[in-house]
C-alpha cells in the first residue's frame, strides 16, 4: 500500500466502519516475492485468532481492508458460536490467484504469520489452495489444513456443514429435509460450491448454477445436469432455495427484492452488506441461514483435527452444524427478530462469559 500521512492513515484505518474492536491491524509488504496483504486480528478473548488467507486481485487497498476487518470480525462471531476455544482474524492477499501467485508470496506470507507469534493463525481460504498453506508451512507453525496439521483440506467439511445446514432450513421453512425435486440456485463453484452442488444433486435437487469461472461451470454442467445462468443472475432464478457460496456482500438493497427463493442459505462469507438488508430479507418473507452460522465445517476441521486421527469427531460436530440453525431459528421466532441478530447474541454471549 502506498505510504499514508498521519491524517490520511487515522481516516483510512482508525475511522473505518468496519474497524470496531479490533485488536491489531498488520500491513504487509514483501517487494521480491509481490506479497501486497493485510492480516487483521479482531478478538482473541477464547484464544489465538484463527481464520483463513485470502488471495483476491481487489481493485483497491481500500477495499481489501474492508474485506478483512468484516471478514475477521466474522471469524470471532464463527468460532464462538461453534463452540471453539478460538478468537477471531483473517487475512487477504491482493492479487490474482490465477496468475499472479507464487510459492515464494506463501512462503513470504508465512514469514509475516510468525511475526505475530501465534496471536494470529492461518488457514486456506479463497484463492488459496492445500499446497499453498504447504509454502506457508515452511515459514510457520501457526498454519492450519496442512498435512502435518491434521486433516488437510477444510473445503469439503465447510460443504457437509452447509449442506446440513441447507436441510434445517429446509425443514423450518417447507416442513421437511427432504431435498429431492427441490430447485436450488448455486452461485460459486469453487472448492466448496462445487461440493455443495454434489451432495445437493446426490440428494435429487435441480440444481442452476453459476460461476465467474465458466470452465467450472461446464465441469458442473457435465457432473450434474444442472442449468447455467450468468452469476449475476443467480439471485434471481426461480428457485425453492438460493445458495451464495462466492465473495460476500451480494445479499442487498438491489438484489434483495429480486430473489424469487424462500431460502438463502450458502457458504459465502459476511452476505449481507448491511444489517438494514437482514431485515430486509425477513420483510420479504425470506428465510436467512446466518453465514457464519452455516458455513463453520471448515474452522472446525481445522481447530480440532489432530494428526493420526481420523476425522469422525470433526463430521459429529460439523453435522450438528444444522442443530444449532434449528435453535437460532426457534429463537428468531420466539424473540420476533432476524436469525442473524440471533445469531450475533449467542456468539456474544459465549464471549461475554468467557470474559468474565
Amino acid at each position: 500500500m502506498n505510504a499514508l500521512n498521519p491524517s490520511a492513515l487515522h481516516s483510512a484505518v482508525f475511522d473505518h466502519p468496519e474497524m470496531g474492536e479490533h485488536e491489531n491491524i498488520v500491513f504487509v509488504k514483501d517487494r521480491d516475492s509481490g506479497l501486497n496483504a493485510i492480516i487483521a486480528v479482531h478478538d482473541t478473548t477464547l484464544g489465538p485468532a484463527l481464520g483463513g488467507c485470502r488471495v483476491w486481485p481487489y481493485e483497491k487497498p481500500a477495499d481489501a481492508l474492508t474485506d478483512a476487518l468484516r471478514l475477521s470480525r466474522g471469524m470471532t462471531y464463527k468460532n464462538a458460536l461453534a463452540g471453539l476455544n478460538l478468537g477471531g482474524g483473517k487475512a487477504v492477499i491482493i492479487a490474482c490467484p490465477r496468475k499472479d501467485k507464487s510459492q515464494d508470496m506463501m512462503e513470504a506470507f508465512g514469514s509475516h504469520v510468525d511475526r505475530l507469534s501465534g496471536t494470529y493463525i492461518t488457514a486456506e481460504d479463497v484463492g488459496v489452495s492445500p499446497e499453498d498453506m504447504e509454502a506457508v508451512a515452511r515459514r510457520t507453525d501457526h498454519v492450519r489444513g496442512t498435512s502435518a496439521t491434521g486433516l488437510g483440506d477444510p473445503s469439503p467439511y465447510t460443504a457437509l456443514g452447509v449442506f446440513e445446514g441447507i436441510r434445517a432450513s429446509a425443514r423450518h421453512v417447507f416442513g421437511s429435509a427432504e431435498l429431492d425435486g427441490r430447485t436450488v440456485s448455486v452461485q460459486g463453484l469453487g472448492h466448496v460450491g462445487f461440493d455443495v452442488a454434489r451432495q445437493l444433486a446426490d440428494a435429487g435437487a435441480k440444481l442452476v448454477v453459476s460461476d465467474i469461472h465458466a470452465p467450472a461451470v461446464e465441469r458442473a454442467l457435465d457432473a450434474f445436469g444442472a442449468t447455467a445462468v450468468a452469476a449475476d443472475q443467480a439471485h434471481c432464478v426461480d428457485a425453492d432455495i438460493f445458495v451464495p457460496c462466492a465473495l460476500g456482500a451480494g445479499l442487498n438493497a438491489r438484489t434483495i427484492p429480486q430473489i424469487r427463493a424462500r431460502v438463502v442459505a450458502g457458504a459465502a462469507n459476511n452476505q449481507l452488506q448491511t444489517p438494514a438488508d437482514g431485515i430486509a430479507l425477513k420483510r420479504r418473507g425470506i428465510h436467512y441461514a446466518p453465514d457464519y452460522a452455516i458455513n463453520a465445517g471448515g474452522v472446525i476441521s481445522i481447530a480440532l483435527a489432530k494428526p493420526g486421527e481420523d476425522d469422525g469427531r470433526v463430521r459429529e460436530k460439523t453435522l450438528a452444524i444444522g442443530d444449532t440453525l434449528t435453535r437460532i431459528f426457534e429463537r428468531a421466532a420466539r424473540e420476533d427478530t432476524t436469525p442473524e441478530r440471533v445469531a450475533d447474541k449467542m456468539a456474544e454471549e459465549r464471549l461475554a462469559q468467557s470474559g468474565n
